[in-house]
């Protein structure tokens, strides 16, 4: 039997990741989970991913990416005349408002690093990539307090339920950078 070739196969496999943490959680992730959601032979998940951790890595990788996406197609930190507090509010808001799921996730996942040392490095990557972005408007250790501030309003809201506040984010946020 001639093998099948499917270039888009690897990604397929991320995205069904994604789904499977999105719907059961980390504890229902397994390379047969994946398979059985990407519709591809469980060989599949095990060639391109030897373990779950790689799986895991690729997953946060991506939501990583989406996240800077999303801030880059943003633009309000390319102004350096705007009120950078009142837009990183506004861009907290759109992320909360929007896909609250896939925020619930990109944080699963960003979280498993607590206990699973191969992913440590992609969770670092996404705070360097945004202390970089906003150390473009303000100096680098503002920039790193106001990610480690962002994170916890996110958490907040994220695990008490509480509705997102974009006036105390504002205010808390501005605090930080004066």
């Amino acid at each position: 039997m001639a093998r099948r070739y499917d270039p888009e196969r690897r990604q397929r496999i991320i995205d069904a990741a994604i789904r499977v943490v999105r719907e059961k959680g980390l504890a229902g992730l397994s390379h047969r989970t994946v398979a059985a959601e990407a519709d591809v032979p469980l060989g599949s998940t095990t060639y391109h991913f030897k373990t779950l951790d790689e799986l895991m890595v690729a997953a946060l990788r991506q939501a990583n990416e989406s996240c800077a996406k999303a801030v880059a197609a943003h633009g309000a930190l390319d102004d350096p005349r705007g009120d950078l507090a009142a837009d990183l509010a506004r861009i907290l808001g759109e992320w909360l408002s929007g896909d609250r799921a896939g925020v619930e996730l990109e944080y699963e996942l960003y979280l498993a690093a607590l206990r699973r040392p191969a992913l440590r490095p992609v969770a670092a990557e996404w705070a360097d990539d945004l202390t970089e972005q906003l150390s473009r408007r303000t100096d680098p250790v503002t920039a790193r307090a106001l990610v480690a501030l962002m994170d916890g309003i996110f958490l907040q809201v994220l695990l008490t339920g509480t509705p997102y506040d974009e006036g105390y984010a504002r205010e808390v946020l501005g605090r930080v950078m004066s």
